[in-house]
């Protein structure tokens, strides 16, 4: 189960919070089941965890608002919605990739400039070589560029970054083939046929 920073530090403190107070019946609400996971394994899986820690999970929108119900015909249901919400971020990317796939073949290349530079990825690197967390870097980058020049980027944003340069070090020469295909690509897409 891949799970979010942020998501599991709320988990980790609502079974503290069980753990100190096991009599006590403590509630895990969120807005949406989709913001739990990407896929229906993933929700499930999170759902399962929460019920045999002996928490309660509780949402206050979408299509299963409410608390949880693992027995009988909410399990099922919560399989169903699970199923239901990974087809339609399924849906959602397939359009972003077609509406990607027609604007490159207008000559069209874009999407949104980075929000994390190579320079704010080395200044996240070397505060982090140092012992300061990325909540605590967070409020030193400054986004150059784009919509959002002058804020600062989000905690999500340095993650990411800090995942793809992971698997730059890890896999370097798949990622300069992955680079080097890309480019052939598009110099092929561009070429007058």
């Amino acid at each position: 189960m891949k799970v979010h920073p942020q998501l599991e530090e709320a988990l980790r403190t609502a079974r503290e919070v069980k753990a100190h107070a096991p009599h006590c019946r403590v509630i895990f609400t969120v807005l949406e089941m989709k913001q739990l996971g990407r896929d229906a394994a993933e929700l499930t899986a999170l759902a399962d965890h929460l019920t045999a820690h002996g928490l309660v999970l509780e949402m206050l929108a979408g299509p299963l608002p409410g608390i949880y119900d693992p027995t009988g015909p909410g399990k099922l249901l919560f399989g169903f919605f699970a199923a239901m919400a990974e087809k339609e971020r399924e849906n959602v990317r397939e359009s972003t990739l077609e509406g990607l796939e027609t604007a490159a073949r207008k000559g069209k290349y874009g999407g949104w400039p980075p929000v994390i530079t190579d320079d704010m990825l080395h200044t996240v690197l070397r505060r982090k070589a140092l012992g300061k967390s990325v909540e605590q870097i967070q409020p030193a980058l400054i986004i150059p560029t784009g919509k959002r020049k002058g804020q600062n980027s989000s905690i999500a944003s340095i993650y990411r970054a800090l995942a793809e340069h992971e698997k730059t070090q890890v896999h370097p020469e798949a990622v300069e083939s992955a680079h080097t295909d890309f480019a052939t690509l598009q110099q092929r897409d561009r070429s007058p046929m």
